[in-house]
């Protein structure tokens, strides 16, 4: 009876540390993901004096692409969904949020024109 409720203990313990370990990856993920995604934007305002793209597909489809993979499109990946609230010629307003708060992530990662990168909370009330 002791050995069933040590077991018990240890499995519960690893799996909270697996859960926890799974959700730091996705936000880490996500935070590299929101990155890649501004710098292909900016990088896109440099060579086209100074304008963003009108849509993020854009970055994707020109030659050479600025980015490998769409995140808006290809949402939720490891956990988070990729949006884009503005993306026009003058800047880009785009966040990471975690498909199930406290589950899949517990920030919301928030980049605009510049690059600067914002993380919030998720469970803020």
């Amino acid at each position: 009876m002791i050995v069933i409720a040590l077991s018990a203990l240890l499995l519960r313990l690893g799996l909270h540390k697996l859960i926890i370990f799974n959700i730091e990856q996705n936000q880490l993920i996500a935070q590299g993901n929101l990155k890649l995604l501004s710098a292909a934007l900016e990088n896109f305002a440099r060579s086209n004096k100074g304008e963003y793209p009108s849509q993020i597909s854009l970055l994707t489809k020109s030659d050479p692409a600025y980015l490998e993979r769409n995140y808006i499109m290809d949402s939720p990946i490891k956990g988070y969904e990729y949006d884009c609230q503005r993306v026009d010629p003058k800047g880009y307003n785009c966040q990471a949020l975690p498909v199930n708060c406290k589950f899949t992530g517990r920030n919301i990662y928030t980049v605009s024109t510049g690059g600067l990168v914002i993380t919030e909370n998720c469970d803020k009330e």
